[in-house]
């Protein structure tokens, strides 16, 4: 029976407890061929990242927490290659993680990280006490060791850590900096920003800037955070996202891997639909699987859940989508029905940018693996890429989203009964919700620019749960004589198919309330007249489609009417 490691980090543990170990031993013939000095890999989280840092250190250091790495790589893929095999074991090499760094306030995250500083300096007490260090290194170690170190010694103490290793062994060590983002969201999402931003700047430029005692510098993160905002004046540095091809089979799963695995489980039957849930990533021109997603589900004996959009409480995400504008939402849906959208992605992040550039928020949903790059070419505006979302787990998160935010306190009961009622075309109680939806969740500035625009928007966000297995959802495409606004297609011919015209309406101020129920049943009556003048139930008959709603909408601010014909 296969055993999976589940969880597991460390690369001993997973070695030496004989776990099935998908070999990315090859990252250390890749990294050690680089020609930069200091490489920033950034992935969506439970990508694979701190197992291979686990991996490298366990491969570039003679020993790991006390314990000899020798005969680690044994039967690793890295054996067939001696020339990197005699690196193994002979280097010194300082880990850290800033992967918990996500406290409330700068005071609380800056005294986590003199925490982090004081657990890696004790795992090298035998160079605190070498002889071969100089008086001032080694009382700078005993003032950080005590807690007495200034803010500025505090932000030097990578530098001075890789100094004291290379001169007690001679040899310069490698630093590894796991989630080095992990403290910037944080501090993003807790209004600390630009004090957690200077601060972390100051570490790593300490550290890696021209730093002469440094042997590499391997960094892994979510984001790419802009080079002007955190590794300024760093020349010698490449970050690998997943914009790039580079190292890209070594974070995630390939297919021929995935196969093995599901094999080795005697679930390869189980293929088509592990790829509609898990597969879709891309790296470049490669494309993987989400490894978590997939040992929780081979774990499990297949069995298909939201593994990966449940270890995380996505509260960035969802944040960003809930404050966006209606014309985002609109995209969202194009995206929801399967569709892909044209946008250009800046692969560095700029957090101060999220609140305003709704650009920066597409380019975030790509780093953070919400959405995936299907094409991409350059252009002077930058890097233009066909967005798509990459599979049905993470389609799932979406629609868990735009329900939430739809249902607005109403509960996803009262939300899911809303989306019955229209379905089954029960339009009296499908009027009575979309009037409370109009009263208590539609804010009286949404409609004030191109009201039918957006008016047009709220009603796909309002369906944009349907489920894609029973309904396609079509908008502003062209049948029989015109072009509709907005059509559902069954894919099961027993099903109701709806088509919907709307309408906006401008009314005086100085008209009176009865003049304005007037207009708006004119224009429902007018928008219903225009879907069979302009014959837009064509594309419905020729799917076969026999039972049919036409539905007439007309708005004005928060008010409309409704009128409505089954055929």
């Amino acid at each position: 029976m296969i055993r999976l490691p589940v969880g597991f980090e460390n690369f001993r543990e997973i070695i030496d407890s004989k776990f099935e170990y998908v070999d990315k031993s090859l990252l250390v013939k890749e990294l050690m061929d680089d020609t930069a000095k200091i490489v920033v890999f950034t992935r969506p989280r439970r990508f694979g990242k701190t197992l291979n840092m686990s991996m490298l250190q366990h491969f570039f250091a003679n020993t790991v927490a006390g314990l000899e790495t020798r005969g680690l790589f044994n039967h690793l893929k890295i054996t067939t290659f001696p020339e990197y095999m005699k690196h193994q074991g002979q280097y010194p090499v300082i880990s850290i993680s800033f992967k918990d760094i996500k406290e409330d306030t700068f005071q609380q995250a800056y005294d986590k990280f003199y925490e982090l500083l004081i657990e890696v300096y004790s795992q090298h007490l035998e160079v605190m006490e070498s002889n071969k260090l100089q008086a001032r290194e080694k009382e700078l170690c005993r003032l950080l060791l005590s807690r007495q170190a200034t803010r500025a010694q505090v932000e030097n103490a990578l530098k001075t850590l890789t100094t004291c290793v290379c001169q007690h062994y001679g040899v310069n060590p490698l630093l590894l900096i796991d989630e080095y983002d992990t403290p910037i969201q944080a501090g993003f999402n807790g209004g600390y920003y630009e004090e957690i931003i200077a601060f972390t700047r100051n570490v790593l430029s300490a550290a890696l800037k021209g730093n002469p005692y440094l042997f590499r510098g391997v960094l892994t993160g979510i984001l790419r955070v802009s080079k002007e905002s955190l590794f300024s004046g760093l020349n010698n540095l490449e970050v690998y996202s997943l914009l790039r091809s580079e190292y890209g089979q070594f974070f995630g799963f390939t297919e021929p891997e995935t196969e093995d695995l599901l094999k080795k489980a005697n679930l390869e039957h189980t293929l088509p639909e592990i790829k509609h849930w898990y597969n879709g990533y891309q790296s470049g021109e490669i494309i993987v699987y989400n490894p978590w997603s997939i040992v929780n589900c081979i774990k499990r004996q297949g069995a298909i859940e939201l593994y990966w959009v449940n270890t995380s409480d996505n509260i960035l995400v969802k944040k960003l989508l809930s404050n966006a504008s209606q014309g985002f939402k609109e995209q969202l849906e194009f995206l929801l029905n399967g569709d892909s959208i044209e946008r250009i992605i800046d692969e560095n992040i700029v957090f101060g940018d999220l609140k305003t550039n709704e650009s920066a928020i597409w380019s975030l949903l790509v780093m953070t693996g919400y959405l995936k790059v299907s094409t991409r070419h350059y252009t002077e505006q930058g890097s233009k890429c066909q967005l798509k979302i990459p599979n049905q787990e993470v389609r799932s998160l979406y629609r868990n989203i735009i329900e939430q935010w739809l249902s607005n306190g109403f509960g996803i009961e009262w939300y899911n009964q809303f989306l019955t009622d229209f379905l089954n075309g029960n339009m009296i109680a499908f009027e009575a919700a979309l009037q409370k939806i109009m009263l208590q969740i539609v804010g009286i500035y949404d409609f004030i620019h191109e009201p039918e625009a957006f008016y047009h928007g709220l009603l796909l966000g309002l369906i944009a749960s349907l489920d894609k297995t029973k309904y396609l959802i079509k908008s502003n495409k062209e049948s029989g004589l015109g072009r509709y606004d907005i059509l559902i297609i069954p894919k099961e011919p027993n099903l109701l198919g709806i088509i919907l015209e709307l309408k906006s309406i401008k009314i005086q101020k100085s008209e009176k309330e009865l003049r304005l129920e007037s207009r708006l049943t004119e224009g429902a009556l007018e928008a219903l007249e225009q879907i069979t003048k302009g014959h837009y139930i064509s594309e419905l008959e020729q799917q076969g489609v026999r039972n049919i709603l036409k539905i007439g909408l007309a708005f004005s601010g928060k008010q409309f009417k409704l009128e409505y014909q089954k055929i």
